[in-house]
């Protein structure tokens, strides 16, 4: 089986243009490739599709190629308009098809473009690279609009377009129906290693809190991405004696409603699930929230301890309960922040 092709996100692609569309406003420099850094040290050059001047600055684009992951965006153009502004921030702005936040809860606050704490990063240190002056940076994303009516960007309050999103930089394929090779290989490979208590991940948060709260080596980490059905089956085929799932409650509820891809264009959304369990657990209705970490973040410290021990509850008995009780498990659940908010089960075999 040939690898799986990685992709770069909107958030690497949206730098690359905004460095692109800086070097001509700043040195009259027009490339057709421009290299930026990512967030993990590497340095990586992405063509251009066009650098050119603009109405009060410049403007670049690059299009996005999301490797074998068939992302919604694969394929789309994400530009950078770049203009001079007084002092020495970097400014952000939502242009055509990038949405704008309207509701609390999500990781930038209402009013801002839609634009993750990731992609600001990298698009900031790609402008750095270039000029110390304050610019306003402006990102597009021809077509957009319509394309966000096929995501949950509405139903969370993102209006206007698509979200600028990426944690590394990075696409890794996880939606291909080739990755179901690939996990089962994983375990293959950890089975033989003599992992008997492996960790399953949906992915790069999950993966972050595990190394943080617990001793676990490389070979025993797994990510699954959605295919938890799946990897659960093909656990049984091995002989671990525990497991540990770790990741966000947005995700994991949905484990509990019966949803066992949790892609969000085949599973419904985790936050009626864990809105339920809030007004019975804590006997209070939760407070409006576009996402399953608005719903957590308003809570008391015991409160969300409370709220986050019966979810991971409810977790542990959806697994035991897919798996025939065939070996321990343990289920974790943390925020974005990669804070624990519960868990359940004997967590030893990890500590």
């Amino acid at each position: 089986m040939s690898a799986l092709r990685s992709g770069y996100t909107t958030g690497s692609c949206a730098a690359a243009a905004a460095k692109a569309a800086a070097l001509l406003l700043s040195e009259g420099k027009r490339v057709e490739r421009v290299e930026i850094p990512f967030p993990d040290g590497a340095r990586i050059s992405l063509p251009l599709v066009y650098a050119k001047p603009g109405s009060d600055g410049a403007e670049a684009a690059v299009r996005k190629d999301a490797g074998d992951d068939p992302d919604v965006t694969n394929g789309v153009l994400i530009a950078a308009s770049l203009a001079w502004i007084g002092g020495s921030e970097v400014e952000f702005a939502a242009g055509e098809g990038v949405g704008t936040v309207t509701k609390p809860g999500l990781s930038v606050p209402a009013g801002e473009p839609a634009i993750n704490p990731g992609p600001r990063r990298m698009i900031r240190e790609a402008v750095r690279e270039v000029t110390s002056r304050g610019v306003r940076v402006t990102i597009s994303i021809p077509g957009g609009g319509e394309l966000a009516r096929k995501t949950f960007n509405p139903r969370i309050g993102i209006v206007g377009g698509l979200s600028i999103l990426g944690t590394t930089g990075i696409v890794r394929p996880f939606s291909c129906p080739a990755l179901r090779e690939s996990l089962r290989c994983a375990l293959n490979v950890a089975a033989a290693a003599g992992v008997r208590a492996p960790v399953l991940v949906p992915g790069h948060i999950g993966e972050r809190a595990v190394r943080s709260h617990f001793c676990v080596a490389d070979d025993r980490i797994v990510e699954v991405g959605n295919e938890w059905g799946f990897v659960l089956d093909e656990v049984l085929r091995h002989p671990f004696t525990a497991l540990l799932i770790a990741g966000h409650p947005g995700k994991l509820a949905k484990l509990t409603a019966g949803d066992w891809d949790t892609h969000s264009g085949r599973s419904e959304s985790a936050l009626p699930v864990v809105a339920e369990m809030h007004a019975k657990i804590l006997d209070l209705p939760p407070a409006p929230a576009a996402t399953v970490e608005g719903l957590f973040a308003v809570l008391a410290v015991t409160e969300r301890k409370k709220l986050g021990d019966t979810l991971a509850a409810a977790v542990h008995k959806a697994v035991v309960e897919r798996s025939g009780g065939c070996f321990a498990a343990a289920v974790v659940l943390i925020d974005l922040g990669g804070r624990m908010l519960g868990s359940s089960g004997d967590l030893d075999p990890w500590l």
